[in-house]
């Protein structure tokens, strides 16, 4: 089982569970988007794929007939430090779609608005410029 650290450096959000259809496909997008290892753990007859931070955050992947892939709801951020625009590249290449490309939000840096290849709706941000 993958281990969930319990260094969350006060971060306003440490966890998040990203509800998907096709776990496999999810965990390629959310690899090669985010340019992090997504690890697919099997436990107790379930199923998930893992996204961990250095920092301690992180969020799982999970098909889950009770959730379902969504629009609207919570907009979670995702760091691509450095990286905006390969990510957003990466994320049309993966199957998922842009909607708002990559624009500035004030003193917190640049982000763009995604919808992953699952059709959730996730934000990709970068202190820096692309």
């Amino acid at each position: 089982m993958a281990k969930i650290s319990n260094n969350h450096n006060n971060n306003a959000v440490v966890w998040v569970d990203i509800p998907v259809v096709d776990l496999l496909r999810a965990a390629d997008f959310y690899n090669s988007v985010l340019d992090r290892e997504v690890d697919i753990t099997e436990f107790d007859e379930f199923t998930f794929a893992t996204i961990e931070h250095s920092n301690g955050s992180g969020g799982c992947l999970y098909p889950d007939s009770d959730h379902v892939p969504s629009e609207s709801g919570p907009l979670v951020y995702f760091g691509v430090e450095g990286r905006l625009e390969e990510a957003v590249t990466e994320c049309v290449k993966m199957g998922g779609e842009i909607v708002q490309d990559t624009h500035q939000i004030g003193n917190f840096g640049m982000r763009a608005v995604i919808k992953d290849s699952e059709g959730n709706k996730i934000a990709l941000h970068s202190t820096t410029g692309s």
